[in-house]
């Protein structure tokens, strides 16, 4: 058996090397993955932010949004959008999309942010964060498509408020999805699935408010709280997911499942996908309506950009606290030993991954909360959020629908239900030490 086997494995390993070789030279396998990792980077990273799947025949074609955008003096309807306008709505300018030229006439006020016109200059240069615009031979604005940059990027403001470098992963808490869907002159799409009238639809998409989007409303049609508050959720982080297993306020399913689902059902880009949870008419009526659960396209414009989407979400690291690294930030030293022993945090949120390794959910009951949104998820459950780069989503409030306005606020909630008995300064060490994550 040796000697079958040294002659067997120098003539596969010769084969290995021939396979791998490129020019005549020879690639380690290490090689191989670290060029590899590179190119899904680049490519994923195309992908989150320049991809629309082919989701304009929706948003521009069916929508018309682009319309809305361009105003009736730019061969479009209404007053159009204008920088200010779009600013104000939480649309980010990416800077470093734009030429020199134009940054120094913004620098000096010489650029007018109240002419919607301006806004088709930016999306010519391709620097609304998360939005493409599609423009016809005479220059006019034909259609428009979206990314997952719009939810899941912004911009550090570094040139003005909204305008800046890119912050991929950084959840856009400034955007208001519904209002800007809620321009979109055609939304009878909308009004079809959902069995309401246009008024009503429209009423909804304007409650979401900033930071929100109800990605569970078209599969359930369920809009409103029993509370009568919006149904809508945060716009959760998409950075610092490397070994975290589910990629959603409840549990729904992993990163990537969710890229498959976002883009497919809530983008309406041109893919592919398959879940069979989703053909529960009782649970999910919106979604059996529309046939949610088996979507088929061809080509399929989704699917062969999943893979690098997924590896560069994992490559994007959570930021580093401001608050983080000061040896003489005593509170936050004390709060960390309150954190992981009187608190009882680490048993859930594990450093330091800071949720759970594996299945990474629970019931309503255990954390203290009803179970409205939990419902609505085929799991019936809520995701242990991971809490690293806590102090870069504090916009919006806390948990999947903001309802703790502040870090304070969950501390409390968890003091009260789980009776820890935390002193007033245990409590303020642990929102310092939650703040240095």
């Amino acid at each position: 058996m040796r000697i079958l086997l040294a002659g067997i494995v120098p003539a596969v390993s010769g084969l290995v090397v021939i396979a791998y070789s490129q020019g005549g030279r020879p690639k380690t396998f290490d090689t191989l993955v670290e060029q590899n990792a590179r190119t899904m980077i680049d490519q994923g990273r195309q992908t989150f932010r320049f991809d629309t799947f082919g989701d304009e025949a929706f948003w521009g074609d069916t929508l018309k949004l682009h319309q809305a955008i361009a105003g009736a003096k730019l061969g479009g309807v209404g007053s159009g959008v204008s920088p200010a306008t779009a600013l104000a709505v939480g649309l980010k300018v990416d800077v470093d999309a734009l030429p020199a030229s134009l940054r120094d006439d913004l620098a000096h006020s010489k650029v007018n942010l109240d002419d919607p016109s301006t806004t088709l200059a930016l999306l010519k240069l391709n620097s609304v964060v998360g939005v493409t615009g599609i423009f016809g031979t005479d220059g006019q604005l034909k259609s428009m498509g979206i990314q997952c940059a719009l939810c899941h990027s912004t911009v550090d403001d570094s040139f003005a408020p909204g305008i800046g470098s890119r912050l991929d992963g950084w959840p856009n808490r400034d955007l208001n999805v519904g209002a800007i869907v809620a321009l979109a002159p055609d939304l009878t799409v909308v009004t079809n699935l959902l069995g309401v009238d246009d008024a009503t639809a429209r009423t909804v998409l304007k409650s979401w408010g900033p930071g929100k989007f109800d990605a569970s409303l078209f599969i359930d049609g369920k809009a409103f709280r029993p509370d009568g508050k919006t149904a809508a959720t945060l716009i959760p982080p998409a950075y610092g997911l490397a070994g975290v297993n589910l990629g959603t306020w409840t549990g729904f399913g992993s990163t990537t499942y969710w890229n498959a689902f976002v883009a497919n059902l809530e983008m309406h880009g041109k893919g592919t996908f398959y879940d069979p949870r989703l053909d529960d008419v009782q649970k999910f009526p919106i979604a059996v309506k529309a046939g949610s659960g088996n979507v088929s396209n061809s080509p399929d414009l989704i699917t062969p950009k999943l893979a690098a989407l997924h590896f560069y979400q994992l490559a994007i690291p959570a930021p580093t606290s401001p608050e983080a690294g000061n040896a003489f930030n005593f509170p936050a030293i004390r709060g960390k030993d309150v954190f992981n022993g009187k608190a009882r945090c680490a048993r859930c949120h594990v450093p330091p991954l800071f949720t759970e390794p594996g299945y990474n959910v629970h019931t309503a009951d255990e954390i203290g909360i009803d179970d409205f949104q939990a419902k609505r998820s085929p799991t019936g459950s809520y995701r242990t959020a991971p809490l690293k780069g806590l102090f870069a989503h504090q916009k919006g409030g806390f948990y999947h629908d903001g309802r703790f306005p502040t870090i304070r606020a969950v501390v409390d909630h968890y003091d009260a239900f789980l009776k820890t008995g935390l002193t007033e300064e245990e409590k303020a060490d642990l929102v310092a030490y939650l703040r240095t994550l």
